[in-house]
C-alpha cells in the first residue's frame, strides 16, 4: 500500500514521541484520532509493517491494537527521523520522583497506636454482629 511520506513521518514521529500507539480496527475511518493527516488504514498498515520487522510489539484486544515500541524500533525510528541519541520516547523516560499530593507516612498511622487507620478504629456500628435481617439476624 502506498502511504505518502508526510503521513509516514507523522505516524513515526507520534510513535517515537509517545512510545505506544493505539489503532482501532476500523478500515473506513478517514482519520486517526491521535495522528494528524493519516487515515486509520494507513496507521494500521504501518504498524503491521513495523511489527513484521520486529520494531513494535502489538497486542490486540476489543477491536483495538496496542503497539509498543521495542529497543530495535527506537534505533530504527531514530535513524529514520534523524533524531539525536539523547531523545527517548515518553515511555522510556525515568520518573523524577513521587507524584505530588501523596504523603504516605503522615496519613498512614492516623490512629496513633502504630496501626494503620483503615484497620478498625472506624465506625464499628456499620455491619455489627448484633442486628440485621435474614439468616442469622438479630433476635
Amino acid at each position: 500500500m502506498f502511504i505518502p511520506k508526510a503521513n509516514r513521518i507523522a505516524v513515526f514521529s507520534y510513535l517515537f514521541k509517545e512510545g505506544v500507539l493505539v489503532v482501532k480496527k476500523d478500515t473506513v475511518s478517514p482519520t486517526h484520532p491521535h495522528v494528524e493527516g493519516a487515515s486509520n488504514l494507513e496507521v494500521m498498515m504501518l504498524m503491521k509493517s513495523l511489527e513484521s520487522r520486529g520494531f513494535v510489539r502489538c497486542t490486540f484486544s476489543w477491536q483495538h491494537t496496542y503497539c509498543y515500541l521495542t529497543a530495535e524500533g527506537i534505533e530504527y525510528l531514530r535513524t529514520y527521523l534523524g533524531l539525536p541519541e539523547g531523545v527517548v520516547p515518553a515511555t522510556h523516560k525515568k520518573s523524577t520522583g513521587r507524584p505530588e499530593g501523596r504523603d504516605r507516612e503522615e496519613d498512614k498511622f492516623a490512629g496513633g497506636e502504630g496501626r494503620p487507620a483503615f484497620r478498625g478504629g472506624g465506625d464499628r456500628e456499620y455491619r455489627s454482629r448484633d442486628g440485621g435481617f435474614g439468616r442469622g439476624g438479630g433476635v
